[in-house]
Formats: structure tokens, sequence, C-alpha cells
């Protein structure tokens, strides 16, 4: 008797933590509705996103805006780990832990920094159809305008069938082989640690080998500075300086930059990349510096390195929610940032035609085209930012499978970059 009533006493001890931690939950099982909280999402511009009171769950009534928006908002279950709407439901309706039951607060209406129709340009450009993602964020300020992932979700769609991955966020919550935009992080690198790097020259014709490994290029850049080797995203070039550096020092600015880190957006955790950290020798070093190997980029990582090349150095902390004090941080150093930045407005003038193919933009940018191995397209990469005062936005654009980064990933970032410009 003694030892079923221990068993009693903690058996209700368990029940007791379980019900304090999870009784909320428990009380919401049925319908989520049931918690009686009252809450309205608006994007930027005051556009209703969601609405919902003790009966009524309702999204935007066109279906573009539900689908483009999807991995902002998110629905009411929280089926994608990125979506406020689940999250402000809940912290907008209380439970007594008295009486088990839930009860509602006050109403609460939640506006973000994304603009509904800057996401409606990105996923329209894109496609329905494409594997891929766009963020756009403010990089003077942090705020985060536009963010997309495809395939995407209609939450009211009633038929059950999705395509695979539409749940997840590949802003946010993927990672991906980088290809050549990764040769800006080589580039900050090559800026701080190599002492006679503008006093070095690379030969690029046909192909190179380091230790029997051959490295080739796209086409045949002969002799070439650091500045011309980056403006030819040269694979020949690159590999060599990656070597020079050193896999340590590659690591220690691959960690230094956030690659490999969880961040974390007003409470929502991202994934985190890869690089090789185990020793590899020389070759595979090679690789890594020009963004192959094992190399894994999450998209809003890129992002944040890129806002901070484009504000002199200073990162302001990306975030969706409102807010007058964000975090500010040195990520890179000022004068790596600049010439980062001026070696990338060569880019887009030189290589990028941005005259014809960015009109009006002044586009600071580096193509990617990440390869997958034989007989898989490539990812199709576009990243950069806007030298422009009144529209300090920097972007990053991917299209899984989408081939030659600037054909693709290009043309969308210049449609959707023209029209952010003409309207916000």
């Amino acid at each position: 008797m003694l030892i079923l009533a221990a068993l009693v006493v903690c058996g209700m001890g368990v029940y007791l933590v379980r019900y304090v931690e999870h009784g909320k939950d428990w009380a919401l099982y049925f319908s989520r509705a049931n918690s009686g909280a009252t809450g309205q999402l608006t994007d930027r511009n005051g556009i209703v996103l969601a609405y919902f009171d003790e009966t009524n769950r309702v999204y935007s009534p066109d279906r573009i805006t539900r689908a483009a928006n999807y991995h902002v908002t998110g629905d009411y279950w929280g089926r994608t780990g990125t979506g406020i709407l689940s999250r402000l439901m809940d912290t907008n309706g209380g439970f007594s832990l008295l009486t088990g039951t839930t009860h509602a607060m006050s109403n609460k209406q939640l506006s973000l920094t994304y603009d509904a129709r800057l996401n409606d340009v990105i996923y329209k450009a894109i496609g329905e159809w494409a594997s891929g993602c766009m963020m756009v964020c403010n990089y003077r300020t942090g705020e985060l305008l536009g963010m997309v992932s495809t395939p995407s979700v209609d939450p009211l769609d009633t038929t059950g069938e999705q395509r695979d991955g539409a749940f997840i966020n590949r802003c946010i919550s993927a990672s991906f082989t980088p290809g050549s935009i990764f040769k800006l992080v080589t580039a900050a690198a090559a800026i701080e640690r190599l002492s006679d790097l503008d006093s070095r020259r690379w030969y690029c014709e046909d192909e190179y080998k380091i230790a029997g490994v051959p490295f080739r290029c796209v086409a045949d850049h002969y002799t070439q500075d650091f500045e011309q080797a980056l403006a030819n995203s040269c694979n020949v070039a690159f590999a060599q300086i990656a070597v020079a550096l050193g896999q340590n020092t590659m690591i220690d600015y691959v960690r230094k930059y956030g690659f490999l880190d969880n961040h974390s957006i007003d409470g929502i955790t991202t994934a985190k990349g890869s690089y090789p950290l185990e020793f590899v020798g020389d070759p595979e070093t090679g690789w890594s510096g020009i963004g192959q190997s094992t190399d894994m980029v999450v998209p809003y990582s890129m992002l944040r390195f890129l806002c901070a090349v484009a504000n002199h150095g200073m990162l302001v902390e990306p975030h969706f929610l409102p807010d007058d004090t964000p975090e500010i941080t040195e990520l890179v150093r000022p004068a790596t940032a600049d010439r980062l930045k001026r070696m990338m407005r060569q880019n887009a003038v030189w290589h990028y035609d941005s005259d014809n193919l960015f009109p009006g933009l002044n586009i600071c940018a580096k193509t990617g085209t990440a390869e997958l191995g034989e007989g898989v397209e490539d990812h199709s990469w576009f990243v950069g930012f806007l030298d422009d005062e009144a529209h300090p936005y920097a972007f990053v654009t991917l299209i899984e499978h989408g081939g030659f980064g600037l054909t693709r990933a290009g043309r969308i970032t210049n449609e959707v970059l023209q029209w952010a410009v003409e309207n916000m």
C-alpha cells in the first residue's frame, strides 16, 4: 500500500508539472479558436494578411497574396515553423491554471515590416512552380521588406495536396551549395590576410592543377589581378587564393561572418550552414574557396553579410517586428566592406552590363552558379544590394536548379527591384 501510495504521489507530481507546461495546449486541442483570442496581422502598409476572433479564422481574400506571404504569416496550426500567425493567436489568449480553461485577452494588432505587395511581385517573378526564394532587406534600418519561398501553400486550399517542401521556408530554414557567391567571403579574407594581394597575379587558361586536381573556368582569363579575378569569377584564381589563405583562416572567416551559426529573427531560429572543418588538404580547400566542396549557405546568412558590406561594415540586425532600437554590430571591417562594395559595383558594370540588364539601378552584385554534379542542373544565385540612399535594399535570390546565375536569378532580381524602386 505504501508503494502504491508513493506511485500515486509521483504520478500526480508528473501530471502537475506537465499541466503547468502544456495545459493551454490541452485546452486548445480540438479547436484553437476556443481561446476566444482576437487579433489582426497586417503588413507595413496596413494590408490585412489575417484576422481571427472567437469563431472566425480569416486570411487575405487574394490567393496570390495568401501564397506569396504564407511563410511570413503561416497558418493557425503552425505547419510552417517561420509563420507568426499561430504564435500571435497563442499569445493573445490567456489560460487559467485554476480552472483549466482559456480566456480572451485584449484585441491585438501586429504590423510587420514586410510589404505584402513586394512579396506578391517576388512570388510572380519566381513562378508558382519553381523552387526558390528571395529576400529583400533595408540595410540601413534592418527592416525585412520581402521574404518569399516557393513552392508555397495557400492555407485555404482544402485539397490536402501540397508539393514536396512547400512548408519549408527556403530563406531561413534550409541551406544550399553557394557556388561563386561564396567568393565574396574568400575575397574578404584575402583583403585582410594577404599583405601582397594587390601585387599578385593569376594566370587562367584551360585548367590549373592543385596537387594534381584540375580546376577549370568557363572562360580563359589569362593574366589577371585580384579585382579582375572577382569580376571574372575565376575559379582558378580563387582556388589558389583559398589555398594561400589556408583552411584554418577560411574557417575563421566563415565563423566570423556567422555562416555556421543559427540566428534568431524576432524569436524564429534559422538553420545554419556548413564548411569543411576537418583537415581536407589543398585541393578541397581550393574547392571550398569557390563555394563548392561541402559548403552550404543559408540564404538569410548571406543576406546578413551583404547588409553589413553595403552599410560600411555595420550590421543592423534584420527583423520583421517594428523595433526602434535594433541591434547594431560591426560584422565586417569598414575598409574591407568598402572595397568589396566597390568591386561588386565593378562586377555589375564590367561583366553584368548593368546599364542594359539593370537599367536605372545602381546595383552592386555577385552571381553564383552552384554546380551539383553531373546530370544535375546548377543552382542559380544572384546577391547584392543597391548603392542608393533612397532605396537601400540588400537582396538574395536563389532558384534551385535554375542554371546560370545572371540569366535566371538576375532577371528575377531586376524585375523585383525595378518595382520596389518605383513603388516603395
